[in-house]
């Protein structure tokens, strides 16, 4: 038989900042919202959300991006803002390194890539960092005035 608390919040009555729940092996956590699953949290750390239409559900583990940056590589090679990327490497013309903060689990991950209107691929990476490599419509490397990088998976 479940059981049910019925608040509209929770407060640590001990007075040091660690509210929390603990959850026995198997157990979950569950946060509706006029009877309808919102949030769901198991012993694992395994969260899932609510999609904006209601229909379906996000892994906030798997579903989300990781690591991100918008850089420029020309007339100044500049980290302008970024997500899990402790610092760039500029491997030369139009070659670009986010070395993560915190690495993924693998190597095996989507990355993406965007240089201004300009073509943008992916180079080489691995758990710790990835590689992107901007190019001109004829395929020469070039760098770029605005470019951005973003790279999605489990973290490890």
């Amino acid at each position: 038989m479940a059981s049910e608390i019925k608040v509209d919040t929770i407060v640590n009555a001990g007075g040091d900042n660690d509210t929390g729940i603990d959850l026995a092996t198997n157990d979950q956590i569950l946060l509706k919202v006029a009877n309808a699953t919102k949030l769901t949290m198991n012993s694992t750390g395994q969260t899932t959300i609510v999609g904006e239409g209601g229909t379906t559900t996000t892994s906030v583990q798997q579903g989300l991006c990781k690591a991100w940056s918008y850089y420029t590589t020309a007339s100044s090679f500049t980290n302008h803002d970024s997500l899990n990327v402790s610092s760039l490497t500029d491997r030369g013309t139009g070659d670009c390194r986010l070395v993560f903060t915190n690495a993924f689990a693998s190597v095996y991950r989507p990355q993406h890539g965007m240089s201004g209107s300009r073509h943008f691929s992916d180079g080489d990476s691995s758990a710790s960092f990835a590689n992107f490599v901007s190019a001109d419509g004829s395929n020469n490397q070039e760098d770029g005035a605005r470019s951005s990088g973003m790279v999605s998976g489990d973290l490890a």
